[in-house]
């Protein structure tokens, strides 16, 4: 696990995650944008300093500087301690952030950025043009092992004009350009000379943003501090808790208890089980749509799934309205793509797979895929049709999910087999390391329709996101096409052929999309909902004095 035109992978989004890990992506899409049952933005009071917020989450971090890592966790926390040159407001439009103002030429192939004076990297040195050209050529060294360097590829140099102003000049115009500068900005004197992959800012980050690290406790929790010379202003939270409990129940427990103050819920937690006088005393709910969405996906290199015939199959025998209304209790919707269905280049009339499991059963007898024992299990040339799902452990949708495919998949005939495992293992030893048949997940994506990172061929090596290794030629000329086409409709025409071949080919079967379910505590101030979701200002959430509990 966004851009102006909005990226894919380097901000997905907010996160800007690729791979979500976190139970918020359990959720509701709604027919309206943004919804709280409760007023949040308090008018009449002074914001206060004092407090610090808990957030519990079932998925621990992996690696603390952005570019290593693909991770929603760690993404979540390295987007409070370092800051890019651009982010995003409340509405999702780009502004600057370390850069004091930015330009872009006619011919689309120079970007100007002046820079903040006076920023400070929270060790106390000074953030300059430096430190944007080292994260650059640090990003584009073969040595460093990112999924983001696609995003980079057409630069051709970069000039420094001065400590705080640099010309970025592109070979040909780049369509997703802006996007890729909410990149988190590096500290080169940290950095030079010294192996990323080995750096202590990996599990102890300093950056400029408006926390300050503070402790990991592996698997238990990060905290973070207020960074008193935050260039924007110093946050009036006292600190963050990352708090990392691997199941949304002992969370919700936790919640009900009081010892956390924010979490993604489950539908039937969202629903039902914080549909009570106490929960509403204390409590208030936000649902809105997120750019996210839950797939199966194949290990394209395992023989069983290498033709397009089988894959259609299996996304026969799913029944996904099952999935949004059993797992998602309706809040979601099917998903058919890679992309939420209210925007722009979303196609509405690619190849569908409605629910037919009779047709499931007759193209896998076609393919020889045949019951000649009468155990129940297909088989073909003595081999039976049988594999494995890996998902991760604590979301409860996605276990659900697995379980409702297992019951579908044995209705005509494949027998699947489920296995649960711990984040941080599941991504470093079986995703990043291929190392499974199937598996369970999804994507936190950006607002630019650019899938590069996770649908090229290129991205197809160890640990990168093509991590079921697709390749086809037309998808890879389509990318490359949209990446430098800034007219709107051919860019959707690009986009819309795109879908239509995912669709064709099924090498994820793109199952709901959902939207974000949370709930947090009604002591924290300045909580205004947005298309941005509520954590976009987070260093402006405040607790007046009388309520502050830490």
């Amino acid at each position: 696990m966004n851009k102006i035109l909005i990226h894919s992978i380097i901000s997905m989004l907010l996160i800007i995650s690729i791979l979500s890990c976190s139970s918020k992506d359990d959720a509701k899409d709604d027919k309206t944008t943004h919804k709280s049952d409760n007023t949040t933005t308090s008018n009449n009071q002074t914001p206060t300093k004092g407090d610090t917020l808990i957030s519990g989450s079932i998925g621990d971090a992996s690696n603390l500087i952005p570019i290593l890592a693909s991770d929603s966790a760690s993404h979540n926390i390295a987007s409070l301690v370092y800051s890019g040159l651009l982010k995003y407001d409340k509405n999702l439009n780009l502004t600057p952030n370390l850069a004091d103002n930015f330009s872009v030429s006619e011919d689309n192939k120079i970007i100007q950025f002046t820079l903040k004076k006076g920023v400070k990297w929270q060790d106390g040195a000074d953030f300059t043009a430096d430190d944007v050209i080292f994260t650059y050529k640090t990003i584009m060294d073969p040595k460093t092992p990112t999924a983001y360097r696609g995003d980079y590829e057409l630069i051709d140099h970069i000039e420094k004009v001065n400590d705080y102003e640099i010309k970025v000049y592109y070979t040909k115009p780049f369509a997703p350009a802006l996007t890729s500068w909410t990149l988190s900005i590096l500290p080169k004197h940290l950095l030079e000379n010294v192996d990323i992959t080995k750096s202590p800012l990996s599990k102890a980050p300093i950056g400029t943003g408006p926390f300050k690290f503070k402790k990991w406790d592996t698997a238990q929790y990060i905290e973070l501090t207020s960074n008193s010379s935050y260039f924007d202003g110093e946050p009036y939270l006292n600190g963050y808790i990352y708090k990392i409990i691997p199941d949304s129940a002992t969370i919700f427990l936790e919640l009900k208890a009081g010892k956390i103050d924010e979490m993604g819920l489950t539908p039937i937690q969202y629903s039902r089980q914080s549909d009570t006088e106490f929960f509403k005393e204390k409590f208030k709910k936000f649902s809105y749509p997120i750019f996210s969405y839950t797939y199966l996906g194949f290990n394209l290199t395992n023989p069983m799934f290498k033709d397009k015939r089988v894959r259609q199959a299996i996304a026969y025998a799913i029944d996904k309205n099952e999935l949004v209304e059993g797992v998602l209790l309706g809040f979601g919707s099917v998903a058919t793509g890679p992309y939420r269905p209210d925007m722009w280049y979303y196609n509405k009339d690619v190849k569908q797979y409605p629910f037919n499991p009779e047709l499931s059963k007759s193209m896998l007898a076609e393919l020889g895929w045949k019951d000649t024992d009468n155990d129940g299990i297909v088989e073909k040339d003595g081999k039976k049709f049988e594999f494995t799902i890996l998902t991760n452990q604590g979301n409860a949708s996605r276990a659900n999910t697995a379980q409702i495919i297992q019951k579908k998949l044995s209705a005509v005939g494949i027998d699947v087999k489920i296995r649960v495992l711990e984040w941080s293992s599941f991504i470093n030893e079986f995703i990043d390391k291929k190392k499974f048949e199937a598996v369970i997940l999804g994507w936190s994506t950006g607002i630019d329709p650019d899938q590069y990172d996770i649908w090229h061929s290129s991205k197809s090596n160890i640990k990168e996101l093509n991590f079921i290794s697709f390749k086809n030629k037309e998808v890879d000329t389509l990318l490359e096409q949209g990446r430098v086409t800034f007219d709107r409709e051919k860019r959707k025409e690009i986009y819309f052929r795109f879908q239509e071949i995912l669709a064709e080919e099924q090498p994820y079967i793109f199952l709901y999309v959902p939207s974000s379910l949370v709930i947090l505590n009604k002591r924290f101030r300045n909580v205004a909902p947005a298309p941005a979701g509520i954590n976009y200002n987070l260093e402006k959430w405040w607790v007046p004095k009388m309520e502050q509990k830490y």
